[in-house]
């Protein structure tokens, strides 16, 4: 019976909680456990909640928790005992029930049509069941048993379906089973030899969340065929173990028994829970609406998960919507699910059905991508053609290489032109309201506190956007995660995944959207190092920065040393994440899986979006992290006043900023930098753009420029004349800020995804590693020089 259906004062004992995966942690960890006595102590006066007695705690249960815990009552173990004469006392009675009921296993076994299921019901059970070839032989569930290692199998055959939506009575009959029923374990019965039609009924199960064994039935006709299938990585990668069997012969039955009752005893480690990346456009809609849904589980049925729900209404299931109809939030739930998939259909440009369908093929792809061989005499499908061009093991890396030259040459050279617009435009408008402000406090503070300070960096917003515009093209065209493919091999000799590659491409543009990406990675240990180690890849943030001193230092080899810090970068993330893999993560707990979606021609529409959503993140920076930092730093500079006679060098000098910098010179000294940068570098803490702002204000003198006149210009020519830089202590400045102290929003991105102690030795690890990786080039440099 079910623990709600006890009165107040009478107890049993607990054999078994039923419902998805979260929902069965919680309450096990709440006490409820098997073999546990529980006891009501009073119902509520409408009946929900009810209170319990549990380990010698009180405990509350809303009355469809305590449905989905099921229990045994004195009577009960008696009645299941009556036939044999059993002499004991009343606890031992009840022990030796709960120890046979306990050992009752209840197995759906779901499959397509045509997966030999059939046969491995009566294989399994010894029933004989008529067996077709053909589509709905099974029009009925029907019920078989076995006895095996001291457990009963109750196994329920299900009628053949290739997915669990509510469009055929097979697939309604199915879920409603799964709903309904709650079987301890489902075995889905998967052909071998046709892995990614038949997997698709898996990622729909996956989704559902019970506890799953793969059968791969028809084993032997995969080997005849030559072709080959790394089984227990591909159920390592999907969280479901899989075990290869032939019905027709016997061969594998054992062990698939051996894996349900692992399973069911929770002792099988390759189980897990996995989400199935649905891509950037579904996965923001989804997480709308299931986040929403999620802080109101209360009113959801327990059986399925909130994500589960989620994704459905967006598909618009209309018999998940006939079972949510009488949640009170039903309707906000039916407005958002409304209004996020006609989002998803404008910018996909297909229906949402078709999205998800298209992205669990696109899993399965990837999937068997790693683990499976085709035999010599397979067809090769027309899907294939493009990836067999651009995951070549020889043409992949030069197209991939081609792919990232023509961004950044895009991005840098490209760029150029609009970035001189941008700069003339910020000259006109300083130079506006020097015209029209008469002069004082309040016009130096918006002249060179504001328009000097927010202007030095807006002026590279251009280079931004086209840096997310193709990192936008490739991400919605597919391409990126071949991309990632390519560089699996490469990811895994430094000790991550190739699903790492997608977010450390993506810190290129901004650390903290990459950061948020890598959670798609299942594995704790590889998106622990991805996430620290994502700050190397040099963000769009320090792009003023290098385009700065590379232009004024550097001129004549630019593009080389532009590069040569990209790849510097790029090469301590590797020697870190080496590192990380050697002394604290000595091995990748969890493989899973490189998603592979389909190709598919971008809208337009979607790619703009995509790239303005990152661009409008730069520019809410702009209008206030940075304006608020580039004011305070004008202030500090600005204060204590001078008379007239005091140059603006010696004000600079005796402000407030200037004695923090002079405070902090000691430190810097030995890598060559005055007081000045020192304050630069300060300043670049909440974000790395205020670097080049703090410079306009420092090294400009605040003189005002014509309109014609570039900022950078004047700024790069005030540079040079300062000789607080030569390119000895140039170099060394450039190097410090690729790798020292990531800005403030991508600490706390970090301390978000992995905790506030990793965040707090990554700002130390950087900032040590850039103090001596500086201190080395500029001696060195010096030397050579």
């Amino acid at each position: 019976m079910r623990l709600s259906d006890l009165k107040t004062g009478e107890s049993g004992v607990i054999l078994k909680v039923l419902g998805h995966g979260g929902f069965r942690r919680r309450i096990m960890e709440m006490g409820f456990v098997r073999g546990k006595s529980v006891e009501v102590m009073l119902n509520a006066p409408l009946q929900d909640p009810i209170e319990y007695k549990i380990m010698g705690y009180d405990i509350s249960l809303r009355r469809s928790e305590a449905e989905m815990i099921v229990i045994i009552t004195e009577q009960e173990a008696q009645a299941i005992l009556k036939d044999e004469h059993i002499d004991s006392r009343q606890a031992d009675c009840l022990e030796e029930a709960v120890s046979r009921e306990s050992k009752q296993i209840n197995v759906a076994l779901v499959g397509n049509p045509n997966s030999g299921k059939t046969s491995l019901f009566n294989a399994i059970s010894g029933s004989h069941e008529h067996v077709g070839n053909y589509s709905g032989v099974t029009v009925d569930a029907k019920r078989g048993y076995r006895t095996y290692r001291g457990y009963k199998f109750v196994i329920t055959d299900l009628p053949g379906t290739y997915a669990l939506s509510a469009y055929t009575p097979e697939e309604l009959y199915v879920r409603r089973h799964l709903e309904t029923d709650m079987p301890d374990v489902v075995v889905n019965a998967v052909v071998a030899s046709n892995l990614e039609r038949n997997l698709y009924l898996t990622t729909e199960l996956i989704d559902i969340n019970p506890r799953i064994v793969v059968a791969l039935n028809m084993y032997d006709e995969l080997e005849a065929s030559g072709a080959k299938l790394d089984y227990d990585s591909l159920g390592r990668m999907m969280g479901v173990p899989m075990v290869p069997v032939v019905a027709k012969s016997g061969k594998g039955l054992e062990q698939l028994l051996d894996t349900v009752i692992a399973v069911y005893e929770n002792e099988d480690e390759r189980v897990r829970h996995i989400h199935i990346n649905q891509g950037s456009v579904i996965e923001e809609s989804l997480g709308i609406l299931n986040e929403d849904m999620g802080r109101n589980r209360d009113q959801l049925p327990k059986m399925f998960p909130p994500r589960y729900f989620a994704m459905k209404l967006l598909e618009g299931d209309r018999d998940v919507e006939k079972m949510l109809r009488n949640c009170k939030d039903y309707d906000r739930w039916i407005a958002i699910r409304n209004r996020e998939s006609e989002k998803i259909t404008e910018l996909l440009e297909e229906d949402v059905e078709t999205a998800f369908a298209n992205r669990k093929y696109g899993f399965i792809s990837g999937a068997l991508k790693e683990t499976y061989t085709p035999g010599k005499h397979e067809e090769a499908r027309m899907t294939d053609a493009i990836d067999a061009l651009v995951t070549h093991r020889i043409w992949g890396f030069p197209i991939f290489f081609l792919i990232m030259g023509l961004m950044f040459f895009c991005t840098f050279t490209l760029g150029a032109y609009p970035q001189e617009w941008m700069e003339i435009l910020v000259g006109w408008l300083r130079y506006a309201v020097e015209l029209i402000m008469p002069e004082g406090v309040l016009r130096d503070l918006i002249v060179d506190g504001m328009i000097g300070g927010v202007g030095s960096v807006i002026v590279f917003l251009p280079n931004i956007m086209i840096l997310y515009l193709f990192i936008s093209f490739m991400e919605d065209s597919g391409y990126l995660a071949r991309a990632a493919f390519i560089m699996d091999k490469v990811m895994h000799r430094i000790g991550l995944h190739g699903k790492s590659f997608i977010p450390l491409v993506m810190g290129f543009g901004c650390n903290v959207p990459a950061i948020i990406a890598s959670r798609t990675i299942e594995s704790r240990s590889s998106r622990i190092i991805t996430v620290l180690i994502t700050p190397f890849m040099s963000c769009s943030a320090r792009l003023p920065i290098y385009i700065l001193l590379v232009g004024t230092f550097f001129s004549a080899y630019a593009g080389l040393v532009m590069t040569m810090l990209y790849v510097f970068g790029v090469l301590l993330a590797i020697v870190t994440a080496r590192m990380m893999r050697r002394f604290l993560f000595k091995e990748d707990e969890t493989p899973f899986v490189m998603e592979l979606p389909p190709y598919r021609i971008p809208t337009m529409k979607a790619i703009l979006l995509h790239m303005w959503s990152k661009c409008a993140q730069y520019l809410r920076k702009m209008g206030g992290l940075i304006l608020v930092a580039s004011v305070v730093v004008w202030f500090l500079s600005y204060y204590p006043q001078t008379d007239d006679t005091v140059s603006k060098s010696d004000h600079y000098e005796n402000s407030y900023l200037g004695r923090i910098g002079k405070a902090c010179e000691p430190v810097f000294a030995p890598l060559g930098f005055g007081w000045k940068a020192s304050v630069a570098l300060l300043s670049g803490l909440p974000a790395k753009e205020i670097i080049v702002s703090t410079m306009g204000v420092l090294y400009t003198d605040g003189e005002s420029q014509d309109a014609e006149e570039a900022d950078e210009s004047a700024l790069s020519a005030q540079l040079k004349a300062s000789g607080d830089f030569d390119t000895a202590s140039a170099a060394a400045f450039l190097l410090f800020i690729l790798i020292y102290f990531p800005c403030i929003a991508t600490v706390i991105a970090t301390a978000n995804e992995i905790g506030w102690k990793w965040a707090a030795g990554s700002v130390v690890y950087s900032t040590t590693v850039a103090w001596i990786v500086a201190y080395a080039a500029y001696n060195l440099i010096g030397w050579l020089l």
